[in-house]
């Protein structure tokens, strides 16, 4: 009722650091993508559970030790289990590259996929 009211061009628009924003925010992730995340995420709590131990030591004695180190055995079981359901694959399996390099040499066991293609070179 008090402001002013004006219609620009920028003003529905959203403003990030006086950049003006090009295409859509609406970006599809892959769900590993926020595993990884959430990974990270419980990780680093539990980072902060461990340095906090570490300062109270004194205080805890063997009994927080042995705390701790039931503690970091779990965590250790825990990415031992998310390493082998391949929760921490980033990229394509190697096992799976190596199979289509060894049938790549096969269909064509006369050129050598070793050495590039050179234009220079007539073919024969």
């Amino acid at each position: 009722m008090l402001g002013g009211r004006h219609k620009d061009r920028a003003t529905g628009e959203a403003y990030e650091s006086g950049i003006l924003s090009t295409g859509s925010a609406r970006l599809r992730f892959p769900s590993q993508f926020y595993l990884i995340a959430m990974l990270f995420v419980i990780f680093d709590i539990e980072t902060v559970f461990i340095i906090s131990w570490v300062i109270a030591f004194g205080e805890l004695g063997w009994a927080g030790f042995i705390g701790v180190g039931i503690f970091i055995f779990i965590l250790l079981v825990v990415l031992i289990y998310e390493w082998r359901n391949g929760a921490l694959d980033f990229g394509p399996d190697g096992k799976k590259i190596l199979r289509a390099y060894k049938k790549l040499r096969k269909e064509r066991p006369h050129r050598s996929l070793d050495i590039p293609f050179n234009p220079a070179q007539p073919a024969n």
